[in-house]
Order: structure tokens, then sequence, then C-alpha cells
């Protein structure tokens, strides 16, 4: 039965109308997932309408190729500006920055997009010899180990992303502490809110991913001036790009593997793509006999998370199809679709409509793979990037950014969250704290406080923590742990220097920086106190330990800057120090640029303020020619116009000078090029 199954969904694939919108919904996943902020759900929200006459397969054929394909080309902005183009390629930026900027773009990009394609098929071949065995898997994860699962996920990252498990550890709880704020589940009483409506609905996740990863890597190079690729040096990208295929190749092993964990993690309906990365790549690390290149640029790093992402898609694909349980946005459209289209999920799509169900998931393996081709085809133009001045990067880097942020919901707040959390990054870096664990925690946060109070709930206590699964889990985080902390604790004794994320040594920046997460988890908590048991529950179990872990720094931090006093001699010669090292007097002309924006866009709206933003950055910090900064207004402009405004039919933030000036247009005049 399975056979014919297999056989009858390939039938169904290869027909001319079929492959014809699968091709079309390759490229359009390419587009969209090359883009910060955008993803594969807004590709499918923005397909799902012209699917509605369409045959199902094809229908499907449109909107899965893109879906898929959003991952395999979400690599670029990772590798080529250290951007996560979502939460699930964070650790992708680890090695795959790093390598950009050594001057070896198109090997991490060749690599990225061979373990993509590896990933894709390994993961619908691993689904279909499995897939008489799923059922049962899903069903054994209930909520204790979902909740164990999302735990191990940030020990990993808490314990891997950095020079210090308990910076990591305290930013994962800062990231949960985040994660608290709006309307819980359990309880109409908003929580951090600062009676605010932006807030009431929880801290949207792109504006502060975006923040936190790009703009300190833009300021990086606006500050600089330099490409990305620092050595400014045109590599050979045939012979880079060839050299990563064959890294997939020579790495297949650790590829296969990791395509095997990251299709089985996809099946955990809400927690795959939040920690699929981040578990492969602690895969990757204690797997290997050397692991001290890792975060530097480890072509490693860079193979187990792609293979993973790529895998992941065809597991998630399960439970929705099966179990009617999407476990992210981009499958509870697909659930809608199926809807749509006259296909009920449940198990009747394992027997029934089993062979559409494989052609599901050899479509998602077939997307990886073309997207793959298309990709290694485009290298040689997409590495060039890394070359180009620092000054022209920029510019086009922040008009994505914050479009980005803008498309979550269309709120001047998101703009400000960018720019706060930009300048949170800029001194996490400086001051040697770890970004991911805050991104993971912020996604994580619901579903663990969910799942923490189901399991309480049904076994009236903890006594879910006796589940044979979660104490596996539970030993493993332990390990995890330890072995990271011993990993540190080497490195360290023999005093080898790192260069990766959470490396950098300013106890001058971080003593601040820990002292204002001592005084937020303290605040925190107090507050927590005046809520109902149910409400404030989960934010005082953050809360105290948030607090020990978190005074715990400021005590290491400030013993670390008497230290550094004793070394320079006075106070002075410290501050001083600290200040040219974090580059204080160069970041808040940057950020005071960001703020005079926004603050732009109030008076005369986006389609003009960025613009102009755009413009007076060239000329005055760029230093370039009147000619090229208006060139590069115009086409900022266009973008804004026709691309976000007209295809994607975002809504603007209102002006003050649209409200003057509505009576100074004639009836006919096309106010949405300027509005």
């Amino acid at each position: 039965m399975v056979f014919d199954a297999l056989v009858d969904s390939l039938a169904l694939i290869f027909q001319w109308e079929v492959m014809f919108y699968f091709a079309l919904g390759c490229v359009i996943g390419i587009l969209l997932g090359a883009v910060p902020g955008m993803g594969g759900a807004i590709g499918l929200v923005l397909l799902l309408p012209f699917t509605f006459s369409m045959e199902p397969v094809a229908a499907f054929a449109l909107l899965l190729a893109s879906w898929a394909s959003t991952s395999t080309s979400g690599a670029i902005t990772s590798v080529l500006l250290g951007v996560p183009a979502t939460a699930a390629s964070q650790a992708t930026v680890l090695d795959g920055y790093p390598m950009a900027k050594r001057g070896e773009a198109a090997r991490a990009l060749g690599a990225s997009f061979t373990a993509s394609a590896i990933g894709g098929f390994c993961g619908a071949l691993t689904l279909g010899l499995a897939l008489p065995l799923i059922l049962p898997i899903i069903l054994a994860f209930e909520s204790p180990e979902q909740f164990m699962l999302g735990m191990l996920g940030l020990a990993m990252v808490g314990s891997l992303a950095g020079q210090s498990v308990t910076k990591g550890i305290v930013a994962a709880a800062f990231g949960l502490l985040l994660a608290m704020i709006g309307l819980p589940e359990s309880a109409g009483i908003p929580r951090y809110t600062f009676d605010t409506l932006y807030m009431l609905d929880s801290l949207p996740l792109i504006p502060v991913l975006l923040g936190l990863f790009a703009l300190p890597e833009v300021m990086e190079l606006a500050i600089k001036n330099v490409s990305i690729a620092r050595s400014g040096k045109d590599e050979d990208t045939k012979k880079g790009q060839m050299q990563g295929v064959r890294d997939a190749f020579d790495n297949i092993w650790l590829v296969i593997r990791c395509s095997v964990i990251g299709t089985y993690i996809g099946m955990l309906p809400g927690l795959g793509a939040s920690i699929v990365g981040w578990v492969t790549y602690a895969h990757a690390k204690q797997s290997v006999k050397d692991d001290s290149q890792f975060g530097q640029g480890d072509v490693r790093g860079l193979l187990a998370p792609e293979a993973a992402n790529n895998a992941l898609r065809g597991g998630a694909l399960i439970p929705t199809l099966t179990l009617g349980i999407p476990g992210s946005v981009g499958t509870a459209i697909l659930m809608s679709a199926l809807i749509m289209h006259g296909l009920r999920p449940g198990p009747s799509m394992l027997t029934d409509n089993l062979p559409i169900t494989f052609s599901f998931v050899w479509m998602i393996a077939m997307a990886s793979i073309l997207a793959t081709l298309i990709l290694l085809k485009t290298v040689k133009w997409v590495a060039k990037v890394a070359l180009l001045p620092g000054h022209l990067v920029v510019p086009g880097v922040l008009l994505f950014v914050f479009m980005g942020a803008w498309l979550g919901n269309a709120d001047l707040g998101s703009w400000i969250t960018c720019v706060a959390f930009g300048l949170l990054g800029f001194f996490m870096k400086r001051g040697g704290w770890p970004r991911p664990p805050v991104i993971l925690a912020l996604v994580l946060g619901p579903i663990l406080e969910r799942t923490f109070q189901i399991s309480t709930n049904i076994y009236g206590g903890l006594g879910w923590l006796s589940r044979p699964i979660v104490l596996v889990l539970i030993l493993i985080i332990v390990v995890s742990v330890i072995l990271a902390a011993r990993s540190i604790a080497k490195k360290k004794k023999s005093g080898a220097q790192d260069a990766g994320e959470g490396s950098e040594k300013s106890p001058a920046i971080s003593l601040p920086l820990s002292l204002l997460l001592l005084i937020a988890f303290v605040w925190a908590g107090y507050t927590a106190t005046a809520w109902p048991p149910i409400v404030k529950q989960f934010p005082l179990l953050i809360c105290i330990p948030g607090a020990i872990l978190g005074a715990w720094v400021v005590f290491q931090d400030s013993r670390h800057l008497l230290q550094l006093k004793a070394s320079t001699g006075s106070w002075g010669e410290t501050l001083s120090k600290a200040r040219k090292d974090a580059w204080l007097a160069e970041a808040v002309p940057f950020f005071a640029y960001l703020a005079a924006m926004i603050v732009l866009c109030l008076i005369i709206g986006q389609k003009l303020a960025m613009p102009i933003f755009i413009g007076i950055y060239l000329v005055r910090w760029g230093g370039y020619s009147k000619r090229i900064a208006i060139a590069y207004a115009l086409t900022a402009w266009a973008i804004l116009v026709f691309f976000y405004g007209q295809i994607m039919r975002l809504i603007f933030h209102p002006s003050l000078v649209e409200q003057w000036t509505q009576s100074w247009f004639p009836r006919q005049f096309p106010d949405w090029l300027l509005f």
C-alpha cells in the first residue's frame, strides 16, 4: 500500500501544470526568503488567494514550493549580513557570517545551499520510511515532554552561544521575561504592558529579532565603512562555491544526521522551528574532536542547522496533516488551504489520501533541490554584496530591516522596538553577552508557560517530572550544560582566543547591562506578586533564578572591572578605554540618525522619510555625490511605493503633512505615491 502510494504521489507531481506552478513557487520563495522579515508565512499569505480556483495538487505545488524555498534562500541574509531571516536561522549566523567576513561568502553559500538540498531530500526519505510510526511518536510527546524539549533548546543555546554559561542563561531568562509581556492565555490580566495598546498583544518577534541582530552589524559597517568581507579582496567565487559543495559532501554523515534530527523535531507542534537549529548546532559541536573554530567560521557549524532547517519542513507537515495541529503560522495557513480545497486534516491523510500526503512531502524535497540549483547558479553575483563598500550596503539593509519590522502589525511601535533592541544588541555584543538566547526564549516563552501549566494541572503538581521521556530530556540538559561549561573552562585555561558570539570582554560595558537586567528581574518579580496565582506563577519562576544569576554576573563584572582598573592605573583610563573599544562616540550619531528618521516619519510619512534619510546619510555620512544619493533614494522610494505599497498592500503610518495637505491636491492625483 505504501509503495503504491509513493508511485501515485510521483504521478500527481509530474504533470505540466503542476510542474509550472512548482517552479514558479520556488522562484517566489527564493526572492521572499532573501528579504529580511518576509519568510515563508508571508509568502503563503500572498499566494493563497491565487489558489482558490486551482486544482488541489497544483495549488499545493505553488504553496509548498514557495514555503520550502524560503528556508533555503534565508541563508543569504544570515551569511552575508549576519541577519537571521527567521528565528530558525539564528544558528546559521554564528559561523556563516564570520566566513563572509573573512572573504569566504561564496564557500559559505555553496555549503549552506547544498546542505539544504540534502536536508530536504533526506527529510522526505526519512518521513517516507517512518510514516507508519509517526503518529505514536507524536502522541508520545505530550505537554510535559514539550516543556522539557523547549527547556533543552534554551539550555543548549544558553550554554553554547557565548563564553559564559551564566550570561547565556541570564539572557535566556530575560527573553522569557519579555515573552510574558501582554495578555496571558490563562487570564485577561495584562502583564508588563506599561498601559500601552501596542504591548497588549505581546512583544512582536520580528522587530526584536531584526533589532538585536541586524542593527549592531549595520552600525559596524557604517562606522568602519568596510565591506562585509573585511579583507576587501574578491575571491574566486566558482572555486569558493565548489569548495562549499565539497564541504557538504565531506561532512555528509553530519548533514544526514542533522537532517534526520530536523525531521523528527519538525513533527513537534510549536517547538520545531525554534529549537531545531540550536539542537543540531549543539550536536555538531559536541560530536567533533576539535570545536575551537565554532563561532569563528567553522563550516560544520553552518552545515548542521541548514540541513535541519530544510528537513524540518517535511516533519512540520505531519501534525498538521494527521492531527490538524498546526505548529506555526505557516502550517496554520497550509491547513486552511487544505480545508479550502476539500481535504480534511486527520488520520484519513494517512489512509485514503496517502498519495496526496506523499506528494506534499516530495514537493518539499524537490523544492529544496530546485531552489539549491537556482541559487548555486547565482552565487557569483550574490557573493559580490560582501565586497560592496559599507556605506552603500547600509541604507539598503536599513530599508528592508525597518520595513521587515513594519510587516508584523504596521505600527510605529515596531520601529521604536527595533531601534531599542538594536541599542540593546549593541551593548550585548560589546559587553560579551550572547544574543541568540533572548530570541529563542521570546519564541518559546508562551509555549513553555502553557505546557508547564497544563502539566502541573493534570498531574496535580510536579509528578510529570518522573515520566520516562522527561527524565531522558533532563539528563540531556544536564549533560549538555556540563559539557559546555567544561569546554569554555578548557579554552580559558589554555588561553585560546574566541571571536564568536558573546566573546568580547568589556566589563565596563557589561556591568551597567547586568545591573539593568538585575533590576528588571527584581522589579518584574515584585510586580508579579500582586497578580492571581495562575498569572504570576511562571513570571516568578523566571524572575527568581534570573535575579540570583544576574546578581552573580554583577559580582563577576565588578571583579573584572576592578582588575582592569588595576592594570590601567586609573578609572579615567579604564572608562576611556571602554568607551573607545565600544565605539560609543560613533554609535551615538548612528542611533540619532535612526531616531531622527522615526520623527521625520511622523511628520511626512514613511514613503518620503526613508528616501530622505537615505539621501542625507549617503551625502553627510558616506561622503557620496548628490547624484548617487538621489538615485539611491529614488530607488528606495520606488521599492516602498510599488513593492510594499502596491504589491504587499501595506498600510503606512499616517503623517501630519498628509492631513494638512489633503485639500491641496486635485481629486485625480494619486496621493499613494507620497503617503
